[in-house]
C-alpha cells in the first residue's frame, strides 16, 4: 500500500482469512498526517476485503504517537494549531472507526505505545503483548491534552478513577499491569502469532454480536462526543507558551 502501511490477507488455522496490517512508518509509526492517511486507506482496504477479522502490527514499537519534533517546528512557526488540525481528526476518527466496524480487530503490540496512539489499542476487540511492551501517556510532559481515547474511551474500559491517575502520573504501564486492567489478553514472544491463533479460536458472529451489543449506538455516539471534546481541548493548548517550552524542555540534552 505504502512505505508506512503494508497490508496482506494470510488464512488463519481455521481457514478462514485474516486482513493483516503492518504499520512500518519512520520515528517508531509516529502519527503523521501521511502515515495516518494511509492507516485510513488501509482501513478502507480491509473494507472492501469482506474480511471480518484484522491484525495491526507496529514492529518493534507499536507507535510513540504522535511526532513531537514535528508539533514543535509547526510552533515555532506559529502554526502548531494548523499541525494539529492534520492529525488529531485523523486520530481520533480511525478509533471510531475501529469501534464501529463489524470486524474482530487485534493488535499485537512490541516496545512503545504512547501517546495517541494508544488509542489503536483502546479500539481493538484484543490485544497480545511482547514482554517488553508497555504504554505511557506523556501528555503532562509535553503540555497537550489527551488525544485518542485516553478520556474519551479508557475510562469506559477501566474506570474513571485509574484512567485519571495513569493520565495525570504519567505512569509506564508493562504488561502485567495492562494484562490486570484487561487491556492485554495475552503475553507471548511472538505475540503476532500469538494474536492470530486467537483469532482462529474466535467464533466471528458471536465476536462481533458482542462487539455491536457492546459498543450500542448510545454508547458509540458519547465515546464520539468525548473525542471531540479532546479535540477541542488539544487545538486550546497546543498553541501556548507553556506547552512550546515543554516541548523545547524535552528535545534539551540532559547530563
Amino acid at each position: 500500500m505504502s512505505d508506512r502501511v503494508f497490508c496482506e490477507t494470510k488464512i488463519l488455522a481455521d481457514g478462514e482469512p485474516c486482513f493483516c496490517i503492518q504499520m512500518q512508518a519512520p520515528r517508531a509509526n509516529a502519527l503523521e498526517p501521511a502515515f495516518l492517511a494511509d492507516l485510513h486507506r488501509a482501513f478502507d482496504t480491509l473494507e472492501q476485503s469482506g474480511a471480518q477479522r484484522a491484525l495491526i502490527t507496529g514492529g518493534r514499537n507499536f507507535s510513540t504517537g504522535g511526532d513531537v519534533s514535528r508539533f514543535l517546528d509547526a510552533a515555532m512557526r506559529g502554526e502548531a494549531e494548523a499541525y494539529a488540525e492534520r492529525v488529531v481528526p485523523a486520530l481520533q476518527e480511525l478509533v471510531i472507526r475501529m469501534l464501529e466496524m463489524p470486524v474482530v480487530i487485534v493488535s499485537a503490540l512490541r516496545g512503545a505505545t504512547t501517546g495517541g496512539s494508544a488509542g489503536l489499542l483502546f479500539a481493538s476487540d484484543l490485544a497480545v503483548a511482547a514482554p517488553d511492551a508497555f504504554m505511557q501517556p506523556y501528555y503532562g510532559v509535553m503540555g497537550f491534552a489527551p488525544d485518542g481515547g485516553w478520556s474519551a474511551l479508557l475510562p469506559e474500559l477501566i474506570g474513571v478513577g485509574p484512567a485519571q491517575s495513569w493520565l495525570m502520573a504519567n505512569h509506564r504501564q508493562g504488561v502485567t499491569e495492562l494484562m490486570r486492567l484487561g487491556l492485554v489478553q495475552a503475553v507471548d514472544d511472538t505475540p503476532e502469532v500469538r494474536a492470530m491463533d486467537l483469532l482462529a479460536a474466535v467464533d466471528t458472529g458471536a465476536a462481533l454480536a458482542s462487539k455491536a451489543l457492546l459498543w450500542n449506538d448510545a454508547r458509540r455516539a458519547a465515546v464520539r462526543a468525548g473525542l471531540s471534546a479532546e479535540t477541542e481541548a488539544f487545538r486550546k493548548l497546543i498553541g501556548r507558551k507553556e506547552t512550546l517550552a515543554r516541548m523545547q524542555k524535552f528535545f534539551q540534552p540532559t547530563g
